[in-house]
């Protein structure tokens, strides 16, 4: 196989956990005989310094070109000031909504051996293994928005050809698990979600009826997440629910760290990135957690090139590193010296060899 890939580091640990998943992606590369091009290309704070602008035009035309986009992290309180005019965030909706991804997949599994790394007592995470389905490129985030100095709006809007395209990827995903779809709203409140809880019942009823549908509403959602985390298989949702319920979902596995996420559209092309953010108190220490962003290469293999074999592998291979005890200090036990992030990483390429 030979594929163009656009590499984002971005802002704070975002170079440090992108460098360990480059290294793994060219060992898995190297082994399977794949042709691969990497571009460096500048997103995020970092553009902002260097272009003014988060999202540079090359930046964006070289992702467009590209088979995949691989993100690190973006942002930090050096652009986050009130008085900021533009935003390292802005550079990101801008991205998603150029690459026409507007499903975001975010699995979480619980491994064994973190069961008590969690803040949750370990006997209620034994099998949790879910998906979120988060609608990526519209509602709230992408609306009009007003502000002076009394007042600001922003709208949420959402078509019924956004829900249904959503609500079909979830479906089919279900059909591979256990065949069952969690759709999440707020329809006792809010016209969009009446809207989302309609389309979804629709597209279920005529096009997945093997697929079993259960709707809640999202402050449930958000306690039984907690109270009962196993009960949860696919889960779709909204862009704001998803962006909140997911970074909740992403503590019962023990840390944000350890999450990756794959964003796709129509075609093959995908934007996968760790969930976690940049992180600017740990960044350059060395410290940060890179299983998430090894993980996120993995679910590039799969779903942009369709390489289950390589993609199984580098999960297992985390896997088998985690068990092994090789823990950044979010994951560590207090009775065991905490990895870096380089010895994360070179813990994955040896499980992989």
């Amino acid at each position: 196989m030979k594929a163009r890939i656009a590499v984002i580091a971005g802002d704070g640990i975002g170079p440090e956990v992108i460098a360990e998943a480059l290294r793994v992606l060219e060992a898995i590369a190297t082994r399977h005989g794949h042709q691969l091009s990497l571009e460096q290309l500048a997103f995020g704070g970092a553009a902002i310094d260097q272009f003014g602008d988060p999202l540079p035009p090359a930046t964006l035309k070289s992702c467009l070109a590209a088979d995949a986009v691989l993100l690190g992290a973006i942002g930090g309180p050096k652009w986050s000031s009130p008085q900021a005019k533009v935003r390292p965030e802005a550079g990101l909706l801008g991205l998603r909504k150029e690459l026409g991804v507007y499903a975001n997949l975010r699995p979480v599994a619980v491994h064994p051996a973190l069961r008590n790394v969690s803040s949750l007592k370990p006997e209620l995470l034994e099998g949790v293994d879910l998906i979120f389905v988060r609608e990526l490129t519209g509602g709230i985030y992408f609306g009009p928005k007003t502000r002076d100095a009394d007042k600001a709006t922003d709208l949420c809007t959402y078509t019924r050809a956004e829900v249904e395209r959503i609500v079909r990827v979830a479906a089919r995903i279900a059909r591979t698990r256990r065949k069952r779809l969690l759709s999440i709203d707020k329809s006792n409140v809010l016209e969009t979600s009446r809207l989302w809880r309609e389309v979804c019942e629709n597209v279920m009823k005529s096009e997945f009826p093997d697929i079993a549908l259960e709707h809640m509403l999202v402050d449930s959602a958000a306690m039984h997440l907690i109270r009962r985390p196993r009960d949860f298989d696919v889960a779709v949702t909204e862009n704001m629910f998803g962006d909140i319920l997911t970074d909740e979902a992403s503590m019962l596995s023990g840390s944000l760290g350890l999450l990756p996420s794959a964003s796709l559209g129509d075609g093959t092309r995908g934007l996968y990135e760790p969930i976690h953010g940049s992180a600017p108190d740990i960044a350059g220490r060395g410290i940060a957690n890179p299983y998430g962003a090894i993980l996120s290469i993995a679910l590039m293999l799969r779903h942009s090139f369709k390489l289950e074999e390589e993609a199984l592998a580098i999960e297992q291979a985390v896997h088998r590193a985690i068990g092994d005890g090789v823990r950044t200090p979010d994951i560590a036990a207090p009775s065991h010296r905490a990895a870096t992030t380089q010895e994360a990483g070179t813990a994955v390429l040896a499980a992989l060899a």
